[in-house]
């Protein structure tokens, strides 16, 4: 090195990384997994497309990670009393910014990209194995299950229409003006079983 040269600063893996992650958290959750270029993920990330490939191999491998990440976020709704969940769930749809995935709640990725049968897959697994079945713990009677998926479905048009759709009332509702009407919605889909 000659008097003068700026010494190369050593590339920090765990910050490119995370970098990277968070780059393509938000790709795929505002253009889906069809949608996202890696360079578009490396470009937003201030990196050169061959460390996306270095460090994730490939870019499902890369949407995978962030699914495992998204999933983690979400899925701290589900700590605590199970008579609370429904109340949890629509916390998380409501009170949460999500800046990781441009804003949007987690699952909208996976929904952007369902049109992959492996996600669609990993999509249907994840919602049913875990929020219906948790849901489905605290309905009684025969059509219990499908109660339990009424309601999962409602939480999730919930957030499509929040932060897809970004309806005027919903966009700019707050969690206080919903829960009531939120609670009177819990109690008949969940509270007890349908009369026969």
């Amino acid at each position: 090195m000659t008097p003068g040269d700026t010494p190369l600063r050593k590339r920090n893996r765990e910050a490119t990384r995370a970098a990277l992650l968070a780059s393509a958290r938000s790709r795929f959750a505002r253009d889906g997994y069809a949608s996202t270029n890696v360079r578009d993920i490396a470009a937003d990330a201030g990196v050169d497309a061959s460390l996306l490939f270095r460090y994730f191999g490939t870019k499902r491998k890369l949407f995978d990670e962030c699914s495992e990440q998204d999933a983690r976020a979400t899925e701290a709704a589900l700590d605590g009393p199970p008579e609370e969940l429904p109340a949890r769930l629509l916390e998380s749809i409501l009170a949460h910014e999500w800046p990781d995935s441009a804003g949007e709640h987690p699952f909208i990725a996976m929904l952007r990209s369902a049109g992959d049968e492996a996600i669609r897959d990993r999509l249907r697994e994840h919602v049913c194995d875990t929020y219906v079945a948790r849901l489905r713990e605290l309905c009684d009677g025969p059509d219990a299950d499908l109660r339990a998926e009424l309601f999962s479905a409602w939480l999730l048009g919930i957030s499509v229409i929040r932060s897809v759709v970004r309806s005027e009332a919903l966009s700019a509702t707050t969690l206080p003006e919903v829960s009531p009407h939120f609670e009177r919605v819990a109690a008949v889909l969940l509270g007890k079983p349908a009369e026969q």
